[in-house]
């Protein structure tokens, strides 16, 4: 049996972009057994997905380097006899602890300069490889080999879960269709459509008969207040700051349509196979798109995007703030007629 290690990204889509790399190692090494080692919160999403052995905590805060406690940490693991490491940050640090454990194969894009600490280094042709799921994926083929295909990311549901999350929020099954909203993003504002336009679509689909739930953690809170501000209803519930990651996978997956920024819980949704809407304005889709059968994407596509900043550098924020409700709610519906 191959016991392989992969170094998690840092990012929740990241990681779940990084999912069809795991599926492809499982299908060209069967038996294999995966371990990722990746931050705390990141079990959340390995516990969903059948290709992952096992979850090891890397107790460093991403951008630490703390070089001795990679080395103790390299050295812990090195009793698992892992045959072969995959290394998706680009990070030099990253590098570090499957090179300190011996790992006999040590895989992985240049990124910064990581020549000895790989031992299969690749360099990266970005036009080749546009999409980043096609840069982990790419890694898991020999030098010589051109990646055709790659499988969709698919995280697992445990329907005993979900039922004690709506539990312990004292809700009952949802009675009527669910419109969920996922009105942050951790990069920064230049992502996030309007609350306005969150609370319009809200009071639309509200009016047709539908519940709202919003997410997003308790940074998003903010934004999740503003449209509650505007949308007077029982039957939308604010969940942003209220739940872990884990009890959000749940909650979402009770969803009919959401409609997302491009964030981690717009990667989840569409891991989640859920009809999805996602916004987009200073990232591009040509990079980082939902990996959603159901997915569609809105855009204005305007001249000074994408920008990639985590704030608008023009400041009006034009690519979000001119993207009006109706060209989402549009979009919903094509989905809807599909469904």
């Amino acid at each position: 049996m191959i016991k392989i290690l992969i170094i998690g990204p840092s990012w929740v889509g990241d990681m779940v972009m990084a999912q069809s790399l795991f599926k492809i190692l499982i299908e060209k090494y069967p038996g294999a057994q995966i371990e990722v080692l990746a931050l705390e919160w990141c079990r959340a999403l390995l516990n969903r997905m059948p290709e992952v052995h096992q979850a090891l905590v890397m107790p460093y805060k991403a951008g630490a380097l703390n070089l001795f406690g990679r080395i103790r940490l390299a050295k812990n693991i090195k009793k698992n006899n892992y045959d072969r490491a995959y290394i998706l940050p680009n990070s030099f640090k990253s590098a570090l602890i499957p090179f300190f454990a011996g790992i006999p194969k040590r895989i992985g894009w240049r990124g910064e300069m990581r020549y000895g600490l790989l031992n299969d280094i690749r360099i990266l042709d970005k036009a080749a490889l546009p999409l980043m799921v096609e840069r982990f994926c790419a890694l898991s083929l020999e030098k010589n080999e051109k990646l055709s295909t790659y499988p969709l990311p698919h995280l697992q549901i445990d329907k005993a879960n979900v039922a004690a999350t709506l539990q312990r929020f004292n809700i009952d099954y949802p009675r009527y269709p669910v419109l969920s909203l996922c009105p942050g993003a951790e990069f920064g504002p230049s992502k996030q459509w309007p609350p306005e336009h969150y609370a319009a679509l809200a009071k639309k689909y509200l009016q047709k008969g539908w519940q709202v739930f919003i997410f997003g953690s308790q940074k998003d809170k903010v934004a999740a207040s503003h449209i509650m501000q505007q949308v007077s209803n029982q039957k939308i519930i604010d969940f942003t700051g209220k739940t872990n990651l884990e009890e959000a996978i749940d909650l979402l997956s009770l969803s009919n349509m959401v409609v997302s920024n491009d964030s981690g819980l717009m990667h989840v949704a569409a891991a989640l196979h859920l009809p999805l809407v996602a916004v987009y304005g200073s990232t591009d889709p040509n990079f980082t798109p939902p990996l959603g059968k159901k997915s569609s994407i809105v855009r204005l596509g305007l001249q000074c995007s994408p920008c990639f900043q985590r704030s608008c550098p023009l400041v009006h924020q034009d690519c979000m703030q001119k993207l009006k409700p109706e060209m989402v709610e549009t979009a919903i519906e094509k989905i809807l007629v599909t469904e």
